[in-house]
């Protein structure tokens, strides 16, 4: 009888290695494989995560700061304007309201005077004349009336000093009637001047008395007019006082005897 050899072994089915090998040794090999990727489940960077949370941290900080409860202008970095305050009737915000005549001829004369008559109202010698104790300034609104309006030019006397080439501009082109009021009115009160104070009514009377005066007054021409306050406007406080006899603004003229 021919005996067939036998096998020397048996050979394992579905091994990668070719090599006879228990369970054991080939799940080995396969433990040292590196495991697949698994795309969309890669964790995600710290330094990414540490980004987002700032951005959240920030952004819930600014609109809890500038939110406004999302009402118009509650955005705006800078701040939306607070809500008026309705404040009751005659309380303090009604009587601070509006500047006096005295504090708006401030600003007139700051911005269109200062130059040539100075801030304390001396002038510059030999220029510009002085308005501080000046005789124009303190008697009568009509003569200064006609210097703001018209413009003054040629030499004039000022407090018995000389100024031979002292030219003003005509304001009646450039300033109303109640800037020029409240300019004058100003000048008339300021300095330790106690004239009287000059309305827009009075401005506007004058203005029109004036309108036929093309070029500016000089000296001669100022003192031929009357020294008195301007005809044609009831002035703040009522009937005109004397020339020199002057009430201040505010102050209720005295009674003529």
């Amino acid at each position: 009888m021919n005996d067939e050899p036998k096998p020397p072994g048996h050979i394992g089915q579905g091994m990668d290695y070719g090599e006879l090998a228990d369970v054991q040794q080939v799940h080995a090999a396969v433990q040292r494989e590196k495991r697949e990727p698994r795309t969309g489940a890669e964790p995600l960077s710290v330094w990414l995560i540490a980004i987002y949370g700032l951005a959240v941290f920030f952004g819930g900080a600014y609109l809890g700061r500038y939110s406004g409860n999302f009402m118009s202008g509650g955005l705006d970095p800078m701040g939306a304007p607070p809500p008026a305050k309705k404040a009751a009737a005659g309380g303090p915000a009604e009587q601070v309201a509006e500047l006096s005549p005295h504090d708006r001829g401030k600003k007139i004369f700051a911005a269109n005077c200062q130059t040539c008559h100075q801030a304390n109202g001396l002038g510059v010698p030999g220029q510009y004349p002085p308005l501080a104790g000046s005789e124009f300034t303190n008697g009568g609104s009509e003569r200064m009336g006609m210097i703001v309006l018209k413009g003054l030019q040629g030499p004039v006397k000022v407090k018995g000093q000389q100024f031979g080439s002292a030219v003003m501009q005509p304001w009646d082109k450039t300033l109303t009637d109640q800037k020029i009021a409240d300019v004058m009115t100003y000048e008339r009160s300021e300095w330790g001047n106690s004239a009287s104070p000059v309305t827009a009514e009075q401005i506007a009377a004058l203005r029109k008395e004036l309108a036929t005066h093309p070029e500016s007054y000089t000296e001669h021409d100022i003192l031929t007019a009357p020294d008195e306050d301007i005809r044609g406007g009831a002035p703040a406080g009522g009937a005109a006082p004397k020339p020199g006899q002057a009430a201040k603004p505010g102050e209720p003229p005295k009674p003529q005897g």
